[in-house]
């Protein structure tokens, strides 16, 4: 396919879409199976805040589906993240490794522990922490000492790694878990993208001791808000849900709290509308892969660009498809945005990196260089299920 390469593009998207509606949305909801009964449960019997039957049961069928064997749902992914980061044992003047190329939620977590986000490279292939960049890194600033991984020159101690699964890609988790457990780093994934993600069968937020999920508007399963801790560790779990509900203890009628908690539970009303969503959830992953081989196709003749594919041994929810540059050009990049956002297919860039960001610029950093170069060759195109109808 030949001409400029916007018009290239553009083209290829009309050729994977060629009955969207437009203007399609990045990533729409969807509520098309007992959505609206469940919730509608809710305020015929009055149970609409933190306590119901749907919270125990979307807890419940979040372990099954993914196989991990807690999940406690809270307000918001960002929420959850700080929960694992708690029970991680991240505490005020520690650092954490966190990848530089991530949604802000990511960092931030970090530093409402009054903990440092310490920001490490990604790779190519899953955009997610490149494992063989981050060993050689703690080798040069890391030791260890009395089982404390340690940075030598802060003297502060790097107390977790945090690994993200974008737009649904498993990093190399294997890789991340065996160096976590080497370094004595307790290993967090924010799975918030990831629902419906496997690596060699296994899911997402199945390899650290903690994973976060968000089930924010523009997820694959939404509640509205929402999110959920994952582990398989029960007493993780118990303390998850303690904390999460101000860390009250239980009593028919007595307010009495052992520690400082959160306000954290997820409503009943969102409880519901995520039960119908799980309900549905195999045969949305089915249609948005579905949208995800079409680009496959409409992109196979385009020079200069390439999507993002699953590595062998992943299976992937295709939460948001990823457009690669060939190279590096931050123009071309934004003419591609305008292009595309013009026509009326919402496209966004990758997120400004963690480390350019104000509040963050003077936190310790390795060598950026790939997440960098990514940052100016990444766009996400429309990935909603509804496309493939």
């Amino acid at each position: 396919m030949t001409g400029a390469l916007e018009d290239r593009v553009l083209a290829a998207v009309r050729a994977a879409l060629p009955d969207a509606a437009l203007p399609a949305p990045l990533h729409a909801p969807e509520f098309r199976g007992r959505d609206r009964d469940y919730v509608l449960d809710c305020i015929d019997t009055g149970w609409v805040s933190s306590v119901g039957s749907y919270v125990d049961r979307i807890e419940r069928d979040l372990a099954a589906f993914t196989g991990i064997g807690h999940a406690v749902a809270v307000s918001n992914g960002t929420a959850a993240l700080e929960v694992c980061f708690r029970l991680a044992g991240v505490e005020a003047g520690d650092e954490v490794l966190v990848p530089t190329l991530t949604f802000i939620a990511t960092a931030n977590a970090v530093t409402y522990r009054g903990a440092i986000p310490h920001f490490v490279d990604s790779e190519e292939t899953t955009l997610g922490v490149d494992p063989i960049r981050l060993e050689a890194y703690l080798e040069r600033i890391a030791r260890l000492e009395d089982g404390v991984c340690r940075n030598c020159a802060t003297g502060r101690p790097i107390r977790a790694l945090v690994v993200m699964h974008v737009f649904g890609h498993p990093c190399d988790v294997e890789a991340l878990a065996a160096l976590a457990a080497r370094w004595k780093l307790v290993l967090v994934e924010d799975a918030a993208e990831a629902l419906g993600s496997r690596w060699r069968g296994r899911h997402m937020g199945g390899f650290g001791r903690l994973s976060a999920l968000s089930f924010n508007g523009n997820k694959i399963v939404t509640t509205g808000g929402g999110g959920a801790v994952l582990t398989d560790d029960p007493a993780l779990a118990k303390r998850a849900k303690h904390l999460t509900t101000t860390a009250k203890v239980p009593h028919r009628w007595a307010f009495d709290h052992d520690e400082t908690g959160w306000n954290y539970r997820m409503p009943n009303l969102n409880a519901a509308l995520g039960c119908a969503q799980l309900e549905r959830l195999p045969d949305m992953l089915a249609r948005k892969a579905v949208v995800a081989e079409r680009y496959v196709r409409a992109f196979a003749g385009v020079e200069g660009v390439r999507m993002m594919t699953p590595r062998e041994g992943a299976s992937v929810n295709h939460w948001l498809n990823g457009l690669i540059l060939d190279r590096p050009d931050r123009a071309a990049r934004d003419r591609l945005l305008e292009t595309l956002n013009d026509a009326g297919y919402q496209a966004r860039p990758l997120w400004t990196l963690m480390h350019r960001l104000p509040m963050y610029a003077d936190c310790p950093r390795d060598d950026l260089a790939v997440a960098g170069g990514l940052e100016d060759r990444v766009i996400n195109l429309p990935s909603s299920a509804a496309l493939a109808d």
